[in-house]
């Protein structure tokens, strides 16, 4: 019996559905930086949305801690990354941030001090209006 898949060392990665890494290696490089950023931090609010409840059947699969980690993750990539993005692509990402960062304190059943938060060592303290 016969393998069409390449060996995980094969370096040619002769297989079509299976590029090789150089040809990976070119995809990724023609990405514009923007475009990664922005997706990693769309990636990063979606799971996190997801485990402060907010997704469909939200109560199974809330999780405040994991939610905790990925909302500072997405504040210090945000922060970070804001002015090498310009403000069109980092004030929609920020005003996603602040609203997981409220969804949060809301989902809390001891909310943390204000600048306690999830990310607000990053953004500062984040209040209700």
């Amino acid at each position: 019996m016969s393998d069409a898949t390449p060996a995980p060392n094969d370096p040619n990665g002769s297989n079509a559905s299976h590029p090789g890494f150089d040809a990976m290696t070119r995809d990724i490089a023609d990405v514009p930086a923007v475009e990664v950023i922005t997706t990693v931090a769309v990636h990063l609010m979606s799971a996190a949305a997801v485990n402060l409840g907010l997704a469909e059947e939200g109560e199974r699969h809330k999780d405040l801690d994991e939610a905790r980690k990925l909302i500072n993750a997405l504040a210090g990539l945000v922060t970070a990354s804001a002015t090498e993005i310009s403000s069109f692509h980092a004030a929609p990402l920020r005003d996603g941030l602040k609203s997981l960062q409220l969804a949060f304190r809301e989902a809390s059943v001891v909310p943390d001090e204000p600048g306690q938060g999830p990310g607000e060592k990053f953004t500062g303290p984040i209040f209700s209006s």
